[in-house]
This record gives C-alpha cells, sequence and structure tokens, in this order.
C-alpha cells in the first residue's frame, strides 16, 4: 500500500515543504554525482555515527564535534529509492502539517524531529559505526503529526492484489497506523543488520512529533474533516 496523495486542501502555499524537497534533491545529487571513494567519504563525515555521538556525550559541556551530523545526515540519502519514498511521503503529508503549524515552527519542529529521531538510533545502536543517512526520522515526526492533526483525512493509496492494481481512499490513520505497526514488528521480527533501516530513528521521530505537534501549537486549529 503507497499513498499517493491525500484530499485535505491547505491555506497557505507549503514554501518549507518545498524547499526541504528541493534541498534534499540537490544535495543528492550533489552526492551521487562526487567520485565513489568520495560519496563513501561524504556519507561517514556527515552521516550520523552512534559511536560517535555517544562518545561526544563525554565532552559535555564543552561542544560535541559531531553534532552537526544530526541535521546534516538529514539531507543525505542512499539512493534513488530512499530518495523518492522519502520525499513523496514528506509532500503529501508535510505540507498540511505545515499549514498548521505555519512557515516557522514547521521548520523548527521538523529538524527537532530530525533529531530526536537520530538521537533515538543512537541510544539504541550506541557502539555501532555505521553512519546513519537520510530523511526519514525527520519524515516519522511529520506524519506522527498528521496522524493526532488530521486522522481522518482521506488518503489515495495504490494496492497491488496479485497482477491487479487498484487506487483506494482510505483514513489517514490507516495508512498511518499501518505504517507505524510495521516498523513497530521490524524492530522485532529481524535482527538489526549493518546498512539496513533505522527503525527506532523512525520509531522516535514518530512519537516525537505526535507528541508535540500540539505543544507547539498553531496559527489556526485544524477543522474536522468529514468525508
Amino acid at each position: 500500500m503507497i499513498p499517493i496523495r491525500d484530499e485535505l486542501h491547505t491555506t497557505r502555499k507549503p514554501f518549507v515543504t518545498v524547499g526541504l524537497i528541493v534541498l534534499n534533491c540537490v544535495v543528492f545529487l550533489w552526492q551521487i554525482t562526487r567520485p565513489a571513494p568520495v560519496q563513501a567519504a561524504i556519507v561517514f563525515s556527515y552521516g550520523a555515527i552512534p559511536a560517535r555521538l555517544m562518545a561526544d556525550f563525554q565532552q559535555l559541556p564543552l561542544f560535541p564535534a559531531h553534532w552537526f551530523t544530526l541535521i546534516s545526515s538529514m539531507f543525505l540519502h542512499g539512493g534513488f529509492l530512499h530518495l523518492i519514498g522519502n520525499m513523496l511521503y514528506l509532500w503529501i503529508f508535510g505540507n498540511n502539517v505545515e499549514d498548521y503549524l505555519g512557515h516557522f515552527r514547521f521548520i523548527l519542529f521538523y529538524f527537532a524531529c530530525g533529531i530526536v529521531a537520530a538521537l533515538t538510533h543512537a541510544v539504541s545502536e550506541f557502539a555501532s559505526t555505521v553512519p546513519m543517512i537520510g530523511a526519514s526520522g525527520a519524515i516519522s515526526g511529520v506524519l506522527g503529526a498528521y496522524l493526532l492533526l488530521f486522522p481522518r483525512a482521506r488518503v489515495v493509496v495504490m494496492i497491488w492484489f496479485f497482477f491487479f492494481l487498484r487506487f483506494v481512499r482510505v483514513p489517514a490513520f490507516v495508512v498511518l497506523l499501518l505504517w507505524f505497526l510495521i516498523q513497530i514488528s521490524g524492530l522485532f521480527s529481524a535482527p538489526v543488520q549493518a546498512g539496513g533501516v533505522a527503525l527506532w530513528a523512525h520509531v522516535g521521530g514518530f512519537v516525537f512529533g505526535f507528541a508535540v505537534v500540539r505543544l507547539l501549537g498553531g496559527p489556526r486549529r485544524p477543522k474536522p474533516y468529514f468525508a
């Protein structure tokens, strides 16, 4: 089940959402056009490495040397499918959360979700030297916020059933809760492997976004959505 679009209109232009998508795409194009050794160096220099982040805690109250990777890692991706999947979810769900929070609050919210997601992963894999990259931790926070704000908004999803392809309208809470349950089940169904999916980052970002979006408030309250 792949979401294609939602049917909840916005009252303002999603400048931040579009800007984040463009920036992610530009950084990815820069990343993949470098020579292979340079690409690897970029990932290890700007990706969030749990063991390095955990070692930085020992340097407090001095400014930790590698905490900038909590931000830089959000703009690196491991391939076209990784990028396209993340940007699709950001486009579908980000514009309405931005509409609720306003542009400035939304960008603060987005980065806060990404930082919490990366730290959740770092704590869960504190000895790992594998870099974590991708915007999915921050986007998971956006999904959590959308679930709280617009649970009954209709989302058009693409479903494969054997050789048949169908487009179906379902409530947002069905799509988002199913996505969250898949992340949770993945934590307990298979061992974590190097180069795999940072599921704890997804869970941490989602829970954080769900928990804090109302605390941030917004320029307007979300209207009930009836379909």
